[in-house]
């Protein structure tokens, strides 16, 4: 017992001082390798079993190369259906010009004019318009979501599409392995069976199934019918009551949009869909010409892994760095890194009204915990903290001065500034965007608002635990 005890320690000094080089070279983040090293070194054998789970079992070197590669030679072989002369080159605020440059650098397309953006906030109203806009498709009907689960609005959106299939349209469908675990072999098996095309998006291994957010993803959630209407956003197709119990019913922001836009929504899915099945969608029918639909400049920024990694973090930044007079983030995962941090302090400092909401209670308890670290310092620079206690606010929404709006599938996290694949949408509409910033204020109303001086009060336990949590934060 006792050679097998030295054996032991002595291993987990191994790899304490083994990790150090490997993880320095690996990560370029020294938040990161900092958490990383405090994992390793209290737990040596858990750590390197979750570092490898997590860092070398992702999105693998080799399958990230193989999908660089697919990019650029996708981009060559599709670029010809993404121009739309007669509706770039859209005027917008001086102040916003270089978050425009800056986005379309990261995510290679254009702000284009003429949109019709409609604001959904209830989930059964997304699904009816949804579905109903299925049972109108002529040609084509594509769906890519994190979460498609074998539940009531799943099986209604399932329904749909098999009707849709059998009358001749061509539906295709791609979920998140991970995250619709448990659908594909239930309700996808019933949708194949109707002529509905199922394919799983990023497929993992049985192990890592169970550890669904140690794995990079596909986050996106995305809708477009007959290359003439899209949507976008928070929203999975799932029951509004889906998740953690205690954490109450889910709430959720989607964009119905026509317009331009819808091309630039469909370019995302058929890359998406590319990578997974080899099969690159050329029928003319799945880019219809583009029409003038509204008066919204949209513009459609695809992240992840496969980009340059820092580039959504930097439209976040350069975001709130313009605004002028206020700044509401929406989020239900709230663990920025430093430069955000130091963003919305210096907005503050400027006068800028600085509004952070996030639900009172999460799905996820450590990100709840570091969350309300951040939301002290927050506090502590002169912003404003909401906790929202009606249910589980998961909509993804920056608002700014009523002239820009940011909508889409990304959390304030590190995981969607640097793992996950993501899409967000940036608005310039007026009338778009005070309809969120009252949507925003309706969030502020059933919310708690946090005070310096409460917050300063909070057992030492609370704040103890929150420290602690923080340190690992840029693993969450």
């Amino acid at each position: 017992m006792l050679a097998e005890s030295m054996i032991w320690s002595l291993g987990g000094w191994v790899i304490r001082l083994g990790m150090i080089p490997v993880i320095g070279m690996r990560q370029e983040n020294p938040s990161t390798c900092l958490a990383w090293l405090a994992v390793i070194f209290l737990m040596p054998w858990p750590g390197l079993i979750l570092y490898l789970l997590l860092e070398e079992h992702g999105l693998s070197r080799p399958r990230l190369s193989r999908r660089i590669k697919k990019h650029r030679n996708f981009h060559l072989t599709n670029s010809s259906y993404l121009t739309t002369p007669d509706f770039e080159g859209c005027q917008v605020n001086s102040d916003h010009q270089t978050l425009v440059h800056l986005a379309e650098k990261h995510g290679g397309l254009p702000l284009l004019g003429s949109n019709r953006m409609k604001l959904i906030v209830d989930t059964e109203e997304f699904i009816d318009s949804l579905i109903a806009d299925i049972l109108q498709a002529k040609n084509h009907v594509h769906l890519l979501f994190y979460i498609f689960r074998d539940d009531f609005t799943g099986q209604r959106v399932a329904h749909a599409l098999g009707q849709a299939a059998r009358r001749g349209v061509t539906c295709r469908v791609l979920a998140d392995a991970v995250g619709s675990a448990g659908m594909f072999s239930g309700l996808g098996k019933w949708m194949q069976d109707q002529g509905v095309q199922v394919h799983n998006a990023l497929p993992a291994n049985p192990l890592r199934m169970r550890l669904a957010r140690l794995d990079i993803r596909n986050h996106r959630k995305l809708a477009v019918i007959d290359g003439q209407v899209g949507y976008t956003g928070s929203q999975n197709i799932v029951d509004p009551g889906f998740g953690h119990k205690k954490a109450g019913e889910w709430h959720d922001v989607m964009t119905r949009v026509q317009g331009p836009t819808v091309r630039q929504l469909q370019s995302v899915f058929v890359e998406d869909w590319f990578y997974e099945t080899q099969e690159l969608l050329e029928d003319p029918y799945i880019y219809p010409p583009s029409t003038s639909e509204g008066t919204a400049a949209v513009q459609v920024v695809p992240t992840g892994p496969d980009r340059p990694t820092y580039g959504f973090q930097d439209l976040l930044i350069q975001a709130i760095n313009s605004a002028q007079r206020k700044v509401s983030v929406v989020s239900p995962y709230f663990i920025p890194n430093e430069g955000l941090i130091t963003a919305l302090r210096l907005a503050s400092a400027r006068g800028v009204e600085v509004d952070i909401i996030v639900p009172d209670r999460s799905d996820h308890l450590l990100v709840d915990q570091a969350s309300a670290y951040y939301c002290g310092v927050v506090l502590s620079n002169g912003g404003n903290v909401y906790f929202f206690r009606e249910g589980m606010l998961h909509a993804k929404i920056i608002a700014m001065d009523h002239s820009l709006a940011i909508v889409g599938s990304a959390n304030f996290d590190i995981r969607s500034f640097y793992l996950n694949m993501e899409l967000v949408s940036i608005i310039f509409d007026q009338q778009f965007s005070y309809e969120l910033s009252m949507l925003v204020e309706g969030y502020k109303n059933n919310s708690f608002k946090a005070g310096r001086t409460w917050w300063s009060r909070r057992p030492v336990y609370k704040r103890m635990t929150e420290g602690v949590v923080k340190i690992f934060s840029p693993l969450l």
